[in-house]
């Protein structure tokens, strides 16, 4: 009977520190200073209270098509070809294929378009088959500091919004043959792009979307965003302050491996980036299946028993909803 009480105490405990949590739930409430990596893996000290730069704000919110948008295909699949918002002759003078998957890549804070993550998405995507990727680098607003990043990822995710259904317009590509993926605060703006078309495109992925000051945040990415929304965290955590929204929020959430610390990792940084090295890996291998869990409870112990569903991979009719629970190895294909 002891024994008993001492392992349900400690599932408690540990429950308590760890589950990821929905939406019924208070939500992580992070210290005003914090550390945030950059796309290289640094991490910045960030004043959470900082006041941010308004002037920039003000310049984004006037102007959101500060982006560059570089599209890579098959025929060039190292040397992009820049598409402009209101220039025809850029998209139509490309290699863009109407007939194509479109699937458009938004790295975080402090990176830009060389950031890791775009050409490994990039390569895995054109390795499979023919697609349109468009990397977007939004830099003008995420080499700022976090704060007023965070304030600025609403315009930046409705220019890439209006952006798209610019070429929708020049070349008839639709809305349900469109892949958002984001990465850390790029989930939060494609989560907006897609809002901004009304959440017609086929499938917007959150790849660990950021957590501070998103925890209570109306623009962070939901369900809504596309036809089918889902996210990867693998790096939350509502009382351990991960760097990514501990958080469901999507239609499918997924949390490999419990959702906090990932094998082989031992700093957050680690595991907040494994979020889109799975991703690659499932683009090619299709191989990673969580099992559907009823509460956050079964996630922590592992005994999700419930329907199956791949996590990741390119399907653009794929749909599912509910939390999630797949354990991965520590190594590529993981």
């Amino acid at each position: 009977m002891r024994g008993f009480i001492f392992i349900a105490v400690i599932a408690a405990a540990y429950t308590a520190s760890a589950v990821p949590i929905d939406q019924n739930e208070p939500e992580y409430v992070y210290e005003r200073f914090i550390k945030f990596p950059d796309g290289d893996g640094i991490m910045h000290d960030v004043d959470l209270e900082a006041e941010p730069d308004h002037e920039l704000l003000n310049e984004i919110s006037r102007n959101p098509a500060n982006n560059r948008y570089l599209l890579y295909t098959r025929r060039n699949p190292t040397s992009p070809q820049t598409l402009v918002i209101n220039n025809a002759n850029s998209i139509r003078n490309s290699n863009f294929n109407r007939n194509a998957p479109t699937v458009v890549i938004a790295h975080g804070w402090l990176s830009n378009q060389k950031s890791n993550l775009n050409p490994v998405i990039r390569d895995v995507y054109l390795r499979k088959l023919e697609a349109n990727v468009i990397i977007v680098d939004w830099r003008r607003l995420a080499m700022s500091d976090y704060v007023t990043a965070v304030r600025g990822v609403p315009a930046v995710g409705r220019g890439l919004g209006q952006f798209l259904a610019f070429v929708n317009q020049i070349t008839g590509a639709p809305f349900n043959s469109m892949h958002l993926v984001g990465f850390s605060l790029g989930a939060h703006l494609v989560g907006n792009a897609g809002r901004e078309l009304g959440g017609r495109v086929a499938r917007v992925t959150g790849l660990d979307p950021a957590g501070p000051l998103w925890s209570y945040n109306s623009n962070r990415l939901n369900r809504n965003d596309g036809v089918y929304v889902e996210a990867i965290h693998t790096d939350g955590g509502y009382t351990v302050g991960g760097l990514g929204i501990g958080s469901a929020v999507a239609n499918a959430d997924f949390f490999p491996n419990g959702g906090i610390s990932q094998p082989g990792c031992l700093t957050n940084i680690c595991n907040h980036n494994r979020a889109w090295e799975l991703f690659a890996a499932t683009v090619t291998y299709n191989h990673l299946i969580g099992n559907q869990c009823s509460n956050n409870l079964q996630i922590t112990l592992n005994n999700c028993r419930g329907p199956r569903l791949h996590m990741g991979n390119d399907d653009l009719r794929k749909f599912g909803n509910g939390l999630y629970r797949l354990d991965t190895g520590r190594r590529h294909p993981f």
